[in-house]
């Protein structure tokens, strides 16, 4: 699995020409990054006296950070999986109509599989940015600024996802996926990149 080897080989496999990983891997590895950092400030947060009043809330967005985090990590594995079921389809042989027809199947199949990949990626990544404001109120305040880092990622993340997601159905026949999955994108987008923004003025002045 990539996920279990070094930072270095990752970049390495990423900087080379094969198909994968990409792009829909990088964001993936960028929002575990950002969840890992939602963790760390909480982690910094529990059994201190100092923030006794809200550790019950810091257990809650431990657990979900991590959570996410590992979800994260699994979706890298799953896009390298769906990105080659894509490259699959498209070196099948084609040399009769049977053989066209079953490759524009099967295409048009593992499209949809590399369109899902991202949208629940992008799904992660909006539940991590919109844990960072409570983050940011009742962490660490020393560590504050890595609740900015988090939400940074995470919002890089989730548009590189949506990126994923729009030249998969760019190439998508199903007009009625297409519109439904471009939607459900449109409503993850909506209000992030202001929301980021927010999170990203309240830790500057925190610090």
């Amino acid at each position: 699995m990539l996920s279990e080897k070094s930072v270095q080989t990752f970049l390495d496999e990423l900087a080379s020409s094969a198909p994968a990983p990409g792009g829909g891997s990088a964001a993936a590895l960028a929002a575990a990054i950002g969840a890992a950092l939602v963790s760390m400030v909480a982690n910094l947060t529990l059994g201190k006296s100092k923030y006794a009043d809200v550790q019950d809330d810091i257990e809650r967005v431990v657990a979900r950070s991590e959570e996410l985090r590992h979800r994260c990590v699994a979706l890298l594995e799953k896009d390298i999986q769906a990105y080659t079921k894509v490259s699959s389809a498209y070196k099948m042989p084609r040399d009769t109509e049977e053989q066209k027809e079953a490759r524009s199947a099967a295409i048009q199949e593992a499209l949809k599989g590399a369109t899902d990949v991202p949208m629940q990626l992008a799904e992660a990544c909006v539940q991590i940015i919109e844990l960072c404001p409570e983050s940011a109120e009742k962490g660490n305040v020393m560590a504050v600024s890595d609740v900015g880092v988090g939400a940074l990622m995470a919002e890089a993340a989730l548009r590189a996802a949506a990126l994923n997601v729009w030249i998969n159905l760019g190439s998508i026949k199903d007009e009625v996926f297409v519109e439904r999955e471009g939607k459900r994108l449109d409503n993850l987008l909506q209000g992030k990149a202001d929301l980021k923004e927010a999170i990203f003025k309240d830790v500057k002045a925190k610090l």
